[in-house]
């Protein structure tokens, strides 16, 4: 049994929340000049969901970090130029889309550190669906002579309207991109765009040379960066690694021990986040619920105090904040939620929650700036859980948006 080094660092709540904000890029000053590529570098991870309300998660993670980038410049920066229409030469990506924390669109750069997961599948005994006879030959050389294809132009996506009925094909390319042999290079339209992991990764990366210790060690490490302190529950849940590996590289893996002042738990910390003091500009705004601040809900509650739960897949009736709330982030606090939509050029705010009166200010500062980047022009708020608190949360609104 490997001994961990006692720790010599005691950081109290708030200096860990400080700590969790500026690792997640919400405290200081944002680098505009490294933009979306850098947030994704930063976070190594960027999660993806099929749900769109003001846009889609990836798009909202760099928006709640930079602030109003655009829709477009979000999309270049993560996937490059395109893999361009079906026969072009493909772009070089900076990214590929794979399985971290979820479905992650990840730095291409880390693509060698995820040999060990790659490898566990394709020794994985069993899986959902009947692969048929051929056709993962038929979908490697289907791609290698015409280039980047979504899983419709390879011959088919689903064999009925049922979203889990996949046809031979796409349980093929699905297969590929698991194994490693096919990338996604880009969505378009929201349909994965596959291409040939050879054509589409640098040639320097493009290995699975690393054993399963060095990759896990790579990844343990980055999540500590990315979250700045976290105990080894919030480390292995960044990339989704088992406790028993994390356990097994966190002694070599570059980060720390600490405590931290009504943790349960032993925690550990990136060095270079204990190195000064976590100042500066705290960022107002809406928070995606798939945004890598708030992925792990023990953590959330722990760090902010602050129960968040997605209810996008519980029944209407039993909703308490709504179907996509997203949760306001303000002076390195989470002070309320937001269920929003759109009608138009109109923002609607189907449900605000708030944490008292203070938050008035910073919930109306984050709608009307999530707002502008949507471009609506109008705010229109249906529900306010606290009925006292909605007049002078639409005042704020008023003078902000009108």
């Amino acid at each position: 049994m490997t001994t961990l080094p006692r720790p010599t660092t005691t950081l109290t709540a708030d200096d860990a929340r400080r700590v969790a904000l500026r690792a997640q890029g919400f405290l200081g000053a944002p680098d505009r000049r490294a933009g979306v590529r850098g947030v994704l570098r930063h976070l190594g991870a960027v999660q993806l969901d099929t749900i769109s309300v003001l846009a889609r998660s990836h798009e909202l993670v760099a928006y709640a970090r930079l602030g109003a980038v655009g829709r477009k410049t979000v999309e270049a920066a993560y996937w490059g130029a395109g893999a361009g229409s079906a026969g072009d030469a493909p772009a070089r990506p900076h990214a590929f889309e794979y399985w971290s924390h979820a479905a992650c669109i990840l730095p291409v750069e880390e693509w060698p550190h995820f040999a060990f997961r790659r490898r566990a599948y394709r020794g994985r005994p069993h899986w959902n669906h009947q692969l048929p006879d051929g056709v993962y030959d038929q979908v490697v050389k289907q791609l290698r002579a015409e280039g980047p294809l979504t899983a419709t132009e390879l011959g088919g996506a689903k064999k009925t309207s049922e979203w889990w009925d996949w046809s031979g094909t796409k349980v093929a390319v699905e297969r590929a991109l698991m194994y490693g042999e096919v990338v996604c290079v880009e969505r378009r339209g929201w349909k994965r765009v596959y291409d040939l992991a050879e054509r589409a990764i640098p040639e320097a990366l493009l290995h699975d040379d690393l054993d399963d210790t060095e990759c896990v060690r790579r990844l343990v490490r980055l999540a500590g960066e990315a979250l700045g302190v976290g105990t080894r529950a919030d480390i292995a849940d960044y990339h989704r690694l088992k406790a028993e590996q994390v356990d097994a590289v966190i002694a070599d893996s570059g980060l720390v021990p600490v405590e931290v002042e009504g943790w349960a738990k032993p925690a550990w910390a990136d060095p270079a986040a204990l190195a000064a003091p976590p100042r500066g500009r705290h960022r107002t705004t809406l928070l995606s619920p798939f945004d890598s601040l708030i992925w792990e809900r023990a953590r959330t509650e722990r760090v902010f105090g602050f129960s968040h739960r997605l209810e996008a897949y519980v029944p209407k009736p039993k909703r308490i904040h709504g179907y996509f709330a997203m949760p306001v982030l303000a002076g390195g606090r989470l002070v309320g939620r937001v269920d929003p939509a759109r009608e138009g050029r109109t923002l609607v705010a189907r449900q605000i929650s708030l944490d008292g009166p203070k938050a008035v200010p910073a919930v109306a500062q984050a709608l009307a700036e999530a707002a502008t980047w949507v471009d609506c022009v109008d705010v229109r708020v249906e529900r306010v859980d606290a009925p006292e608190l909605r007049e002078p949360l639409t005042r704020e609104l008023a003078a902000l948006v009108g």
